[in-house]
């Protein structure tokens, strides 16, 4: 969007903003004007996320945030601000530790630190959360909390009880039990596809040109199927089995990032579906949140497992930030 264009959309909002809603990640930086209903009135973004600054070190987020965020703030000095993300991390712009499940809104509003900025305002940056089991290894996230207390907002039978997928390159699967973040599992599948098609000896036999619809679509299936009926210790030999697929003709070269991402997230799924079963009752909710394509892709591999997802949500992000804000104390 141009400048004249973002000016001519400022100039017509009827009513001031009641929050300033920063969604800071790894790779890029989101802003959102909100009303006091948490309803978006504006936003912007930039490719300033904390790997990305302008300039190293503190100096860098307070450019990045000004650069995005000045003529807001010009125009509503005293508007209160929250950041969720990567900004709160040890390589932010300050470390807000991690909270321990079962952690909500209002627990991440009790363990937030707060920055003062050189434009100006005092922003108000959430912390992680962290799931440490004595019985198994502990899990992280920061960022997904945020976009997980956006979707249960408005849906009071999701606070009851819920599973929620949230794929990416590092996919979360949490559970949520009486609008709390009870436990959450971390899945490297994105990661895992990127390093292992772009670096590895299977990336050679992977064209650039993608298969056919036909193709593709086969290919995943049989992905997805084939990390469903492995058994224990499998994966390395199915992975290395995305090579002879091709070598010996069996999938088109053009297809086998299909089946490599369908045999990742099959795996991901089998998981992730087993803990679900294990831990709470078949009608529970079954939400999906994030990049539109991708969550389809997760979408279609669930379906071919035969399950249903009950909601795929978007960017949850500006939604949870209000509702932080709001168990701060910001909002009235």
């Amino acid at each position: 969007m141009s400048a004249d264009q973002n000016a001519a959309n400022e100039d017509s909002i009827p009513n001031a903003p009641a929050l300033l809603a920063l969604d800071w990640g790894t790779s890029s930086l989101r802003a959102f004007l909100m009303d006091a209903e948490g309803r978006v009135m504006l936003e912007r973004a930039s490719a300033h996320g904390i790997q990305n600054l302008p300039v190293p070190g503190n100096g860098g987020f307070e450019r990045a945030f000004a650069e995005l965020c000045a003529g807001w703030l010009e125009r509503w000095p005293g508007l209160p601000v929250v950041a969720g993300g990567m900004v709160g991390s040890a390589q932010g712009w300050k470390e807000a530790p991690y909270v321990s499940c079962p952690a909500d809104t209002d627990t991440l509003a009790s363990r937030a630190v707060a920055v003062d900025s050189a434009a100006g305002p005092r922003i108000l940056i959430a912390p992680g959360v962290l799931y440490d089991p004595p019985d198994a290894a502990p899990d992280v996230m920061r960022g997904e909390e945020i976009q997980i207390a956006g979707a249960l907002a408005d849906h009071p039978d999701w606070r009851r009880r819920a599973c929620i997928a949230l794929p990416g390159t590092h996919s979360k699967w949490a559970q949520v039990s009486d609008g709390r973040i009870a436990h959450f599992a971390t899945y490297m599948t994105g990661e895992l596809f990127a390093v292992l098609s772009r670096h590895s000896i299977l990336g050679r036999l992977m064209p650039d040109e993608a298969a056919s619809a036909e193709d593709a679509k086969r290919a995943f299936a049989d992905g997805v199927l084939a990390g469903r009926d492995s058994r224990p210790g499998d994966l390395p030999h199915q992975i290395f089995a995305t090579r002879t697929l091709g070598l010996t003709g069996r999938l088109p070269h053009a297809a086998l990032k299909d089946y490599l991402s369908g045999l990742l997230i099959g795996h991901e799924l089998t998981s992730g579906l087993a803990a679900l079963r294990d831990t709470l009752s078949p009608d529970t909710p079954l939400l999906l949140i994030g990049d539109a394509t991708l969550c389809r892709r997760y979408e279609e591999a669930l379906g071919i497992l035969g399950v249903a997802v009950t909601a795929r949500l978007a960017n949850t992000a500006p939604r949870g930030l209000f509702q932080f804000a709001r168990a701060a104390g910001l909002i009235a």
